[in-house]
């Protein structure tokens, strides 16, 4: 396994909606596997294909390293459709590992269900409440191109316009791997 480059800020790919899945065959194992990788090495509990640059609607959950989740399973989802939203929602600070150093308060409903395909491409439905519901929400917007910053207000946006620009322009010191603007895969 290795860990892949991710996007951030500014990068198109991240505003992108992504392509369906329609078989997982080698090359889409190993990406997902590297996926994984990538997002334990950068210390996520969430990746979407699209942040490391690939063009398809898969993203990972692994929310295992999180206090009172530690028996959770790993999870990949492809092809993912959020079918329903509680009417409750509930606003907890995020953060993106396509934008780092940046943590906001999002208002996101409470709970889900959705609908998604797993490797073996069989079919499942997921109630999910709470902090896995957050994840599941944040990792699907990024497949439809929409990052967490995009839920903010315009008074949080212009705060946070500095820290976006830095990101957008590479100025950001983190511990693990991004895409360089000279390598950057326009799609």
């Amino acid at each position: 396994m290795s860990v892949i480059p991710i996007n951030v800020y500014g990068d198109k790919i991240l505003r992108k909606k992504a392509q369906s899945v329609s078989n997982i065959d080698f090359l889409a194992v190993e990406l997902i596997k590297n996926m994984f990788e990538t997002m334990r090495h950068a210390n996520g509990v969430g990746l979407a294909a699209t942040q490391v640059g690939i063009d398809q609607s898969i993203f990972v959950v692994d929310l295992s390293q999180v206090e009172d989740y530690e028996k959770f399973k790993p999870m990949v989802f492809i092809n993912p459709k959020i079918l329903d939203f509680s009417d409750k929602k509930v606003s907890i600070e995020e953060g993106c590992l396509s934008i780092p150093n940046v943590r906001y308060e999002v208002q996101r409903p409470e709970s889900i269900y959705i609908n998604y395909f797993d490797t073996n491409l069989k079919e499942h439905t997921l109630e999910a409440d709470k902090f896995l519901a957050r994840v599941i929400q944040h990792e699907q917007d990024h497949l439809n191109g929409v990052l967490f910053t995009d839920h903010l207000d315009e008074d949080a946006k212009k705060k946070l316009k500095k820290s976006l620009e830095k990101i957008k322009k590479r100025e950001i010191e983190i511990d693990y791997p991004i895409v360089q603007k000279e390598n950057l895969r326009l799609k």
